[in-house]
């Protein structure tokens, strides 16, 4: 029974789930209409049932769309947690719209909508978790379990079966391995599996009731694909091109589509869409409210600036911003005034002489970065993001490593994922550059806003103070 009658039934067992999901929202909005109204009197209880009614119908509705159901199989289990979150926000979101275009909302309890939303929120992402470890541990055991072929014996190969054998959770079967070499079809090995000439593929995945075709062919084999197309023409199992991409760095790569035509994105940046719109929203929204908050601080340093050492209070610079365009950033001066000879830019070092008494505090608690906020409300800079470094650096490091200039996907930030972790200040070996450049990368590739305010609450704990500011 390896495929058994999960596999069988799947489509039946799709619906069971719908129905599930659509039963705990009328029976969390029934429970929290109990929670909330729990004296003798309640108020219009069947207006409060028809919205947990139609709520439930709209979520009937929007789920599949927004691939609730969709199979999760070599997913971890935190994938299918938040898009049912995400789901149900979704939903949600559409109900209050609804009261509000509707004028309906001053019927309902705020906080009987509250409890409703956080209940049925935390019962989905439960029966979400319950249903994902029944069926991996049942997968481990053999059952709904499919079966895969793979056609290739290089790297990417080796590689995939490798991962199958390790992740029994995943149901995922080798029944063989396959190779489009001919002539030398048995000269090695995959991870121990003996290849099979291609000509035999056709036949074999009919016998075997193989469920998936995994082509995992190098670069310089492309043209080997039509061939494997052609050997399963008559069949109707599912064909999966795996890219030979090891060993090359990819950013934010996936699927798009172009002119009609499918693109696989190598190394794109992750601002666009939604991402966008969010990004931007936090920005502008969060640098207001925080300027508004530190005016008074910012006011008393400015002053005491201009009492200590001539000179005007900002000190300005010219940085690589997104997209490698050059950008002015603002800073609290905290040296005194002094020109270097052929253009260069010497970064401050731990008791440089040209650091002032009070730069040197400012430095210290990176409170001469606070100015940095009016260029995130300019759109020049962001909250969060890469720290920009000066154009002559730039200029300098992107010859000696590798992806640096990849950094500049996204605006530059004022704090970042570097920062947290230790690399700011002065960086004066290759080596410690490029432990910054890594955990930039690290950022563009991670990209949430909940990566983003996670970097914020920690910067409160951890980026104003560091050794290495000077």
């Amino acid at each position: 029974m390896e495929s058994g009658l999960l596999k069988t039934h799947s489509g039946m067992l799709s619906l069971i789930s719908r129905a599930f999901d659509v039963l705990i929202i009328w029976a969390c909005g029934l429970l929290a209409f109990e929670l909330r109204f729990d004296a003798g009197f309640t108020p219009r209880p069947i207006t409060y049932a028809t919205l947990v009614l139609i709520g439930g119908l709209i979520a009937a509705a929007l789920f599949p769309a927004l691939g609730l159901y969709r199979s999760w199989r070599a997913k971890r289990v935190f994938a299918p947690l938040a898009r049912a979150l995400i789901a149900w926000l979704v939903v949600f979101s559409v109900v209050l719209v609804l009261l509000v275009t509707t004028k309906q909302a001053q019927l309902f309890s705020r906080l009987w909508l509250t409890e409703w939303a956080l209940l049925t929120g935390a019962v989905l992402v439960v029966f979400r978790w319950i249903l994902h470890e029944a069926l991996r541990a049942m997968r481990r055991r053999g059952y709904n379990s499919r079966r895969v072929v793979i056609v290739g014996t290089g790297l990417v190969a080796r590689n995939l079966v490798q991962r199958t054998d390790d992740s029994s959770w995943s149901g995922y079967r080798l029944a063989g391995v396959f190779n489009c070499d001919d002539e030398n079809v048995g000269a090695k090995s995959v991870a121990g599996r003996s290849p099979q000439p291609i000509s035999r593929l056709e036949k074999f995945v009919r016998r075997m009731k193989v469920d998936e075709v995994w082509v995992a062919l190098p670069l310089e084999q492309v043209g080997e694909i039509k061939r494997v197309l052609v050997h399963l023409e008559q069949s109707a199992t599912n064909i999966c091109y795996v890219p030979d991409f090891l060993g090359v760095f990819l950013l934010n790569h996936g699927l798009s589509e172009r002119l009609g035509m499918p693109f696989i994105d190598l190394t794109t940046s992750p601002m666009f869409g939604v991402n966008r719109a969010l990004k931007f929203f936090e920005d502008r929204i969060l640098a207001a409210i925080i300027l508004i908050l530190i005016s008074p601080l910012m006011l008393a340093i400015a002053l005491a600036i201009k009492l200590t050492s001539r000179g005007p209070v900002l000190f300005k610079q010219k940085r690589h911003g997104w997209d490698s365009r050059p950008t002015r950033i603002y800073k609290f001066r905290t040296m005194v005034l002094h020109s270097e000879k052929g253009g260069r830019v010497t970064q401050a070092g731990r008791y440089d002489s040209r650091v002032t008494k009070l730069g040197r505090v400012l430095r210290r608690t990176s409170l001469d970065e606070l100015p940095q906020f009016f260029n995130v409300l300019q759109g020049r800079m962001s909250i969060v993001g890469p720290r920009p470094h000066a154009c002559r650096h730039n200029d300098e490091f992107k010859f000696q490593i590798e992806r640096y200039m990849l950094r500049h996907c996204v605006k530059p930030g004022i704090t970042g994922w570097a920062q947290i972790n230790g690399y700011r200040g002065e960086t004066d070996t290759v080596g410690a550059m490029r432990k910054r450049v890594e955990h930039d990368l690290f950022y563009i590739e991670h990209w949430s806003l909940w990566f983003d305010l996670r970097i914020i609450f920690l910067t409160i704990f951890k980026g104003f103070v560091h050794k290495n500011a000077y």
